[in-house]
């Protein structure tokens, strides 16, 4: 059981955190500040990273990506949270594992030009009464003698208002009597087809510069290719790859936001002085900061040892659920020590710590809230008994 990072792993993560610190850092504060990220800095952080090529890592060669398997992805998504969403999204590209299912002349038109930059997609599976429950969606395409025909609404869609195309989530047939789940299926989308519309930016507390945009389909035209993957298959297909990203955006990234907030706190508490000795002498500082680091260790382990069972070919759902909560509520709480070890400065605009304090709140209810994933992790130890946490199981 070796814990230690061979030689090309840590060059790969020390070029991601000096890019990170050389060309994204500085596009932060005025990020911040604009609401938005200015498109020619966004071309060329993107063409600088591709040109190293830490565009798409997570993609197999085959279509132009880097061909990482879920450890080494993981190492590069824990750096990647040392700065902001929507720096991660234009720089390091934010390609979903689901377009892999594109077959024939779905790869040269969508598959590939995403991994290679040239198309922005976006998942939109949300809707305003469907939220963790994907099943639960009522936007419906109807098959026609020319393909299908595209009806309902999506909200909360990440990066909407850049993409080009979008996988959409849709019924195409009543339940299944024998299980009585829906038939949804997934298609290929693309932005300015006849009754598609981009509704409201929903401005959030936090993700300054990530647009989050409701999409209306009025009876909109879809071609037959536009069909991902198997009709009435698409719930299947999306969580069968929807982990990864949760393990990835969330479990990693999490783990990397805590980190560098973790390293603010300890610089902070050694320079500050209240009553002639800098604050880290304080016992219960001293106890918010170890509290910190061992939040943070417990969820890279986890986060690496689901990686681990996804490059094993092991079903890692349950890991990954248990990832989803260790590492959204570690990050909650390593934040608001930092608000606390830092006092009055903390919840000052001036400094960044109130800016990841507001960042952090999101990690406890996308990708499935914290209550759905303990939910998951009950139901299945009530199944699997010890083999969820028993070693020797």
């Amino acid at each position: 059981m070796d814990f230690a990072l061979n030689e090309e792993q840590k060059m790969l993560v020390a070029t991601v955190r000096r890019f990170i610190d050389e060309e994204l850092r500085p596009l932060e504060d005025e990020v911040e500040q604009q609401g938005f990220l200015d498109p020619d800095k966004a071309r060329a952080i993107h063409e600088k990273s591709r040109a190293l090529g830490l565009y798409a890592t997570n993609m197999p060669v085959q279509f132009g990506g880097g061909g990482l398997g879920a450890v080494d992805t993981m190492l590069l998504e824990e750096q990647f949270g040392h700065t902001t969403d929507i720096l991660i999204r234009r720089a390091f590209g934010n390609v979903y594992e689901v377009l892999l299912a594109a077959r024939g002349e779905q790869v040269g038109r969508w598959l590939e030009p995403a991994v290679r930059g040239e198309r922005v997609c976006s998942i939109a599976i949300t809707e305003a009464g469907a939220g963790s429950d994907a099943g639960g969606i009522t936007t419906r395409a109807v098959k026609t003698a020319d393909g299908w025909r595209l009806s309902g609404s999506k909200h909360f869609i990440s990066d909407g208002e850049i993409s080009d195309f979008f996988v959409v989530s849709a019924l195409t047939g009543a339940a299944d009597d024998k299980d009585g789940k829906k038939k949804i299926s997934l298609f290929l989308v693309d932005k300015g087809l006849p009754g598609f519309t981009l509704g409201k930016d929903q401005k959030m507390m936090g993700l300054r510069g990530t647009s989050h945009l409701e999409l209306w389909f009025d009876n909109v035209p879809l071609e037959p290719i536009a069909l991902l993957g198997d009709e009435g298959k698409g719930l299947q297909q999306a969580l069968g790859v929807l982990g990864r990203v949760r393990l990835a955006q969330v479990g990693a990234r999490a783990v990397g936001k805590a980190s560098h907030v973790l390293t603010l706190m300890v610089d902070y508490a050694a320079q500050r002085k209240q009553f002639g000795k800098p604050i880290a002498d304080f016992q219960l500082v001293q106890q918010m900061l170890a509290d910190s680091v061992i939040d943070i260790n417990a969820a890279r382990l986890m986060v690496l040892h689901a990686a681990w069972m996804i490059d094993q070919g092991l079903d890692a759902r349950d890991w990954i659920s248990m990832v989803k909560v260790q590492a959204a509520e570690a990050l909650g709480r390593v934040t608001d020590r930092a608000v606390q070890v830092f006092g009055g400065m903390g919840y000052c605009k001036e400094l960044p710590i109130e800016r990841y304090y507001r960042d952090a709140r999101i990690y406890r209810i996308f990708d499935g809230t914290s209550e759905i994933h303990r939910t998951v992790v009950a139901r299945s130890l009530m199944r699997h008994g010890a083999s969820l946490f028993d070693i020797t199981a």
